[in-house]
């Protein structure tokens, strides 16, 4: 489990943010360490990691002795992911290592912006993340890369396989009749493959897998799956309490006699080689 992030006077953003650190992002744990295993992240690896977050997958990996590097491209999650990579000494308190890290706001950059050695291997690892954003800093982070290092994407598994697919179905269904864009999801079945050979990458081999979202409560299951941003566009195109009315009505189907909420999920992921 990860440490509960210190809370205090918070915007609704911030809230989001410390939401997907506290509920949500702990849910894709599966993932990152059948990424890891297979890849044999250890002392020897330079990481970089898109749209890292608030750190969590950097986190495992620096716990395993990586040297990693992380970018994104909302400044409230990356705040966090400073704060667990990189904690600031507290008077009185027990010294932390802090971890070989590196942290930036937007994409990868050029080049020219590293000095150090190439990254040994990319992962972009939130099914979240737009296509359309992240194509560009898979490119961008390719020429910072060793030729031949694994680039891992994941996204989601078959709808079938996926119980919270059917749940996201509440966002497209508010959304869409009013003119806003869903954003686009990676769950075909050959998307993450296409989204590599369109950044200049060579698939290389998938896997697939289960990642259940489990939440103490429906308040959390609520919270959790807003913070994805995947609902954002439902939002705008009608109010968060109806969206949040409505994802609750949802997520009825999942709650359990004891109050918790469960979805059986199949992420799947694509390593493709620089």
């Amino acid at each position: 489990m990860t440490p509960t992030l210190v809370r205090g006077s918070r915007t609704r953003a911030d809230t989001r943010a410390r939401d997907w650190a506290e509920i949500q992002e702990r849910m894709l744990v599966p993932l990152y360490e059948a990424v890891y295993d297979r890849l044999d992240v250890g002392p020897s690896t330079r990481l970089l990691g898109l749209g890292c977050g608030s750190g969590l997958a950097l986190l495992m990996a620096s716990a395993r002795g990586a040297a990693v590097t992380g970018c994104d491209p909302d400044e409230r999650r990356l705040a966090l992911a400073r704060e667990r990579l990189l904690p600031e000494p507290r008077w009185g308190a027990p010294a932390r290592r802090r971890a070989r890290a590196e942290l930036r706001f937007g994409g990868p950059g050029r080049p020219a912006d590293r000095a150090a050695a190439p990254f040994t291997m990319v992962t972009a690892l939130d099914p979240a993340s737009p296509c359309d954003e992240l194509r560009p800093d898979l490119t961008a982070a390719a020429r910072l890369t060793e030729r031949g290092s694994p680039v891992v994407l994941a996204g989601w598994g078959p709808s079938e396989r996926c119980a919270t697919f059917r749940v996201l179905c509440v966002a497209a269904r508010l959304a869409e009749p009013r003119g806003h864009t869903v954003r686009s999801r990676l769950s075909g079945r050959d998307d993450l493959e296409e989204l590599a050979r369109d950044a200049g990458l060579r698939p290389d081999g998938s896997g697939r897998v289960a990642c259940p979202f489990g939440y103490p409560d429906m308040d959390s299951a609520v919270r959790g799956l807003l913070s994805t941003g995947l609902f954002d566009p439902a939002a705008e195109a009608t109010d968060q309490p109806q969206v949040e009315k409505e994802l609750a009505e949802a997520l009825h189907p999942y709650r359990r006699a004891d109050g918790t909420v469960r979805m059986e999920n199949v992420f799947r992921y694509v390593v493709a080689r620089v």
